[in-house]
Order: structure tokens, then C-alpha cells, then sequence
């Protein structure tokens, strides 16, 4: 018995050096119980015999569009299947699927899959980070489907660059987050606050910090995609909103915490990921002020609102999550923070150097509860940080409508 136990994935395996992976990868679903599907593109077959993945898999491999083998394959292969798996995705297939192009079997069937859909990119690292390819990725992810980051690394070009396959652990932990997290948030109204503040000193400069907003905006997809009913409140970030989720743009810190204070009774989860200023300018000129207005004058600071202490004063039924931005002393502020704001759990995000949580695409997290556990969640890509953040969550919901306060244990998760 194991983790994917009858279990029925679609591998889709396309043309990259990657495809090799693939087999190590089939080997592993089966040895877990999943029962696979292979479909392959031409180009694919160039890297990999079919008969390997035939092999392994005890299934016939597809491959063509119309065969004898079942003319249909594009419909029944999905009909049945509990998820898709793309590995490795190249940038073509990407593409294709994004555009809703169906030219082969694997792209047809794709945009007549039903169930959920998880890609694996493996290109050259300039292909990564080619426009088009970021805009076909962000659509995708706007749809739903959890399009992975590739890795950092050796590229079969000879270059060092991110396009490397994820790692296998990393697939795996992908397929079992969206296998085990269907529609399991349904009935739960979220509200979420993401990116940063804005406190404007005159009429062109203003007061903010780095937070790029990509972790809200990934826990405000990733609930969605589980069945809750979702609102973004978001200071100014480049994130488009994701699919199914109401956005609501705000710039200050006064801004966010009425659009928050209006949508609180509404909320049975309040997720405070938002990177919320603390000071702000005591006055702020209408004009640009000049350089020669600035010599000798001190910019005069005061605090602005606590939105999140507030709100903790005014819950009735709420879930309520933090966030704390820390360089130092993780743990021991995160605490303070706890307990200051009586919420019922905070995640702390670490700040510093080059793994900032700040702007990358990947994030690591400490969690803490009201009953003193911690829980380190490794780094990951931020959806599928935003995935196990969820899961930690979802209990405190059900046991704060049963009317049952105490925190469940962390390591029980």
C-alpha cells in the first residue's frame, strides 16, 4: 500500500534531454500503487524508448493522435485519471497549452483534461525567462494548473542557469499536495492581504519596503483552487490576481485596513501576509519637493495602524494568521508577535541575504502556534509553500466551528 495507492496519473513526457528522469520518476508512482498512463510526444521518443516506460508502467505508451491502439485516447485517458502530470514540460508544450493549441495527442489531451494538472518545465534557462514563456506561465497558473519552478544549475547548453528539471522529491510533493487538497476549503471564506504599503512623502516619492506580494497571492490561488471563497486585498505589486479570486487594490496602510476592516465579519480566515509599512510621514506635501527643500530638514515619522492587532480585538468566529518579516531572532519575535496579537498561528518569513523571502520564487517558513509548536517548512516553490500552509490551517478552521479552542498539534499534520 503506498502513498498513490490505485491512483490513476497521465505522465506526459516531452522533448527534453529531461525525459530520461521520467523513468526513475514512472518507477517511483508505481512503486507507490499509482497506476500510469504514458503519453509521449515525437520528439520525446527521440530521448527515451517507449518500450522503457511500457515496461515499467505495464501499460501501452501513447504517443499518436490517431491510432488503431484507441482512437479516443485523447478523451479516455482523462476520463478516469486523477491527474496529469506533465514531466518534463518543455517550453513548447508550455506554450501550446496556454494558447490552447492541440496538435498532437499529449496537447490534445491536455486541454480535454478534467482533473488536476501539474507541469514540470525543463528548458534552457533563456527560454525560462523569455517573455512569452512568462506570460504562458503566469496564464496557466491564472487557470489553475501548478506549473512548477524549474531549478538553478548545469544545463545540458553547457550554461548555468535555471531550467533544470524540478527534483523528483519536488514533483512527488507536488502531485500528492494536489491529489490529497481537492476542494477541501470549500465553505471557507478567505480574505487575504498581500504585497506592501505605500505612504507617499510629497506628490512622487513615497515610503515602502520589498515585498513583492508573490506569497499572498499564492495562498489566495492555492485556496481558491480548493473550493474557498477568496478575497485579495493587495497593496501595489506587477502580480496579475488569480483566477476566481475578488482583487481589491489598495496603496496605504490606512487603505488596506479599511478594505480589510470591511470584509473581516465576512471572513472565517483571515491570512495577513501583507508586508504592511509602520511609519509614515506625519505630513506629506502635495508638491514635488525640491532637493534644496530637504538640507538640514528631518522627516518627521509616525506609526501607523496595527491592522492585524486590530482586527484580533474585533474577531467573533475568525481564524486569524500572520505573517512576520524577521532578520534575526525568528523564533523568539514571532512569539512576542503570537502572543501581542492573540493570533491562533504566525508564519515567519526570514528576510535576509540572499534568500530573502522578498521577491524570489521560492520562500521557506517557520510556523508557530498558541500551544508552542514549530514547524519548519523547508523551501519550496511559494504555491506549494502556500499548499502546506493551507493544510496546517485547515484544522483550526474545523475545530474553531465545532467550538473547540484548543490548537492541534503541528507534528499531527
Amino acid at each position: 500500500m503506498g502513498k498513490f495507492n490505485k491512483t490513476r496519473i497521465v505522465l506526459g513526457v516531452t522533448g527534453s534531454i529531461s525525459a530520461y528522469k521520467a523513468v526513475s520518476l514512472l518507477r517511483t508512482l508505481v512503486g507507490e500503487g499509482a497506476e500510469v498512463s504514458v503519453v509521449m510526444t515525437a520528439a520525446a521518443k527521440q530521448f527515451v524508448a517507449p518500450l522503457t516506460f511500457e515496461v515499467l508502467s505495464k501499460r501501452p505508451v501513447y504517443g499518436d493522435l490517431f491510432s488503431e491502439q484507441d482512437p479516443m485516447a485523447h478523451l479516455t485517458l482523462t476520463e478516469s485519471a486523477d491527474l496529469l502530470l506533465i514531466a518534463p514540460s518543455t517550453a513548447n508544450t508550455l506554450s501550446k497549452s496556454a494558447l490552447g493549441l492541440a496538435d498532437d495527442l499529449l496537447s490534445t489531451v491536455i486541454l480535454a483534461a478534467r482533473c488536476p494538472i501539474v507541469m514540470a518545465p525543463a528548458m534552457d534557462g533563456d527560454m525560462w525567462n523569455h517573455p512569452s514563456v512568462i506570460e504562458h506561465t503566469g496564464t496557466l497558473r491564472n487557470r489553475g494548473v501548478l506549473v512548477l519552478d524549474p531549478e538553478e544549475g548545469d544545463l545540458a547548453s553547457g550554461l548555468v542557469g535555471k531550467g533544470r528539471l524540478p527534483s523528483e522529491e519536488v514533483i512527488l510533493e507536488a502531485v500528492e499536495a494536489s491529489l490529497a487538497r481537492q476542494q477541501d476549503w470549500t465553505g471557507q471564506r478567505v480574505l487575504v492581504s498581500a504585497g506592501p504599503t505605500r505612504e507617499p512623502i510629497d506628490a512622487v516619492r513615497f515610503m515602502t519596503n520589498g515585498s513583492s506580494g508573490k506569497m499572498g497571492y499564492a495562498i489566495a490561488q492555492a485556496a481558491a483552487q480548493r473550493g474557498a471563497d477568496v478575497v485579495l486585498v493587495s497593496g501595489p505589486t506587477l502580480l496579475a490576481p488569480p483566477a476566481n479570486v475578488e482583487s481589491i487594490s489598495v496603496v496605504t496602510a490606512e487603505e488596506m485596513q479599511q478594505a480589510l476592516q470591511d470584509r473581516f465579519s465576512w471572513a472565517t480566515v483571515l491570512i495577513m501576509t501583507a508586508a504592511v509599512g509602520d511609519f509614515r510621514p506625519r505630513q506629506v506635501a502635495t508638491h514635488k519637493i525640491k532637493k534644496d527643500e530637504w538640507v538640514g530638514e528631518a522627516l518627521e515619522l509616525e506609526r501607523t495602524p496595527d491592522i492585524l492587532a486590530e482586527l484580533s480585538r474585533q474577531r467573533t468566529h475568525q481564524v486569524l494568521v500572520g505573517f512576520a518579516a524577521e532578520t534575526d531572532n525568528h523564533i523568539e519575535n514571532g512569539k512576542q508577535k503570537l502572543q501581542k496579537k492573540s493570533l491562533d498561528l504566525i508564519a515567519i518569513n526570514h528576510v535576509s541575504g540572499l534568500d530573502s523571502a522578498f521577491g524570489n520564487e521560492t520562500n521557506a517558513l517557520t510556523v508557530l502556534t498558541q500551544s508552542g509548536d514549530v514547524l519548519h517548512l523547508a523551501r519550496m516553490p511559494k504555491l506549494l509553500l502556500a499548499q502546506r500552509l493551507l493544510d496546517i490551517i485547515l484544522p483550526l478552521t474545523i475545530m474553531k466551528k465545532a467550538g473547540i479552542q484548543k490548537t492541534p498539534n503541528l507534528r499531527s499534520l
